[in-house]
């Protein structure tokens, strides 16, 4: 490594929000699930948590909170208190572990699958018009860079 490498950034160097990558992307990401959020909200009175939960379990039924957890990057508390109000409207149940009683594993009710197919054809439509500001060959490139920084991201949490 050579000296200029290890050389420390200057602490007068200013932080241009407008320009800092995880600022940008978490105001992206803000803005697409407000859109997405506004429609699910309005119908369904989701919050943007709960609406996260549903999606997991949508996906693949039958995990624990903490995989919620992970597989969201959502803490602790915002998927126990999603999940204790998607459960109080029934939209979720929780089912013990056969092999760790320890576990309870959570899954969409009908109510929430019903919900939840709903849900899922307005998510895509607003992705679709999301990504018509991308010509094919650029969601191409994004799709790749996006999965570039997702695993330098994951190696940067250690």
């Amino acid at each position: 490594m050579t000296d200029a490498a290890r050389k420390p950034v200057a602490k007068s160097s200013a932080l241009d929000l407008e320009q800092f990558l995880p600022y940008r992307l978490s105001v992206l990401s803000n803005r697409v699930s407000n859109a997405i959020a506004r429609e699910y909200s309005a119908r369904f009175g989701l919050s943007i948590p709960e609406w996260r939960v549903m999606a997991v379990l949508g996906g693949t039924s039958g995990l624990s909170a903490r995989e919620v957890c992970s597989r969201t990057e959502m803490d602790k508390v915002q998927v126990s208190r999603a999940v204790a109000n998607l459960m109080r409207e029934r939209r979720v149940q929780r089912q013990t572990d056969d092999a760790d009683a320890r576990v309870s594993r959570l899954s969409l009710s009908t109510k929430g699958r019903a919900i939840y197919d709903e849900i899922v054809p307005l998510a895509l439509h607003l992705e679709a018009q999301f990504l018509e500001a991308l010509s094919p060959e650029e969601c191409a490139v994004f799709d790749r860079l996006l999965a570039k920084l997702a695993r330098q991201a994951k190696l940067l949490r250690g």
